[in-house]
């Protein structure tokens, strides 16, 4: 998968840019902002919602960490405005311009829905 900058449209609905991933600064310290995401996702085939909190800290130029309800994943990837990532079983994607969470448990269990920035 290619890393590469949020559009513009992008921009507007939750991460500035993002280029690549949990790297350290190379340079001086870079001031870091954070976007909070409230997702409202329905699992299925149990039919229940639950309430997933995603926090993405980012600089000027990359995602820099994210967190799905309050656990900081191991590792993630950005696909134009999608962060792709893993929490237990759960494979998750979030479509950060359109908003919207997807996620399956390995196959047994699927979610789909709406985020709002918080």
């Amino acid at each position: 998968m290619k890393a590469a900058l949020i559009t513009a449209a992008c921009l507007a609905a939750a991460v500035p840019v993002a280029t690549a991933q949990n790297k350290a600064p190379s340079g001086p310290a870079t001031q870091t902002s954070e976007v909070t995401l409230v997702c409202e996702a329905v699992y299925l085939p149990a039919r229940t919602t639950w309430t997933r909190t995603v926090s993405i800290a980012y600089d000027k130029k990359r995602v820099r960490a994210v967190q799905i309800d309050g656990v900081p994943v191991y590792t993630f990837a950005i696909q134009e405005a999608v962060i792709l990532t893993a929490v237990d079983n759960e494979r998750i994607q979030i479509d950060t311009a359109a908003q919207i969470w997807s996620s399956d448990f390995r196959g047994q269990a699927t979610a789909q829905g709406r985020c709002e920035r918080q």
